[in-house]
């Protein structure tokens, strides 16, 4: 008898401290739909994905310094225009040297994201195709 798992990611939280800034990033930079919207908070989606914004005077202080990140998908006929529209107007965070295209930028919060062409199991490929002693894969 197997235990009772996860069955995948319900929805993402980021605190904001600006939510028509924040509303105006994710929908007019990113391109995610709003779905829902009230003075403290907002709904938007893209694909699968349910991100909530609320809003938190917390936000504005928040240090964000590890490697904690969201990613988010995109096609790869859509990258360069998305990635260079991003570039525009968000600060970049980190260089890519992983698998597949990437780009790493800060949302106005500062909150860590990336927008990345690719799936698990396209990494999980790379990895077979270019193994490292210290990389174990279960497959």
């Amino acid at each position: 008898m197997s235990l009772p798992a996860v069955t995948g990611l319900n929805h993402v939280t980021l605190a904001v401290a600006d939510m028509r800034r924040s509303i105006a990033f994710y929908t007019g930079v990113l391109g995610l739909r709003l779905r829902a919207e009230w003075p403290e908070g907002a709904y938007l989606s893209a694909g699968e994905l349910w991100l909530c914004l609320a809003l938190d005077p917390a936000a504005r202080t928040a240090r964000r310094e590890d490697y904690t990140h969201l990613a988010l998908d995109a096609r790869q006929d859509e990258f360069d225009a998305l990635a260079t529209r991003i570039r525009a107007v968000a600060r970049i965070w980190k260089e890519n040297r992983s698998e597949g295209a990437s780009v790493y930028f800060l949302d106005p919060d500062g909150h860590r994201l990336e927008l990345h062409v690719g799936s698990l199991e396209t990494r999980l490929a790379h990895y077979r195709a270019h193994p490292a002693p210290d990389r174990t894969l279960h497959d």
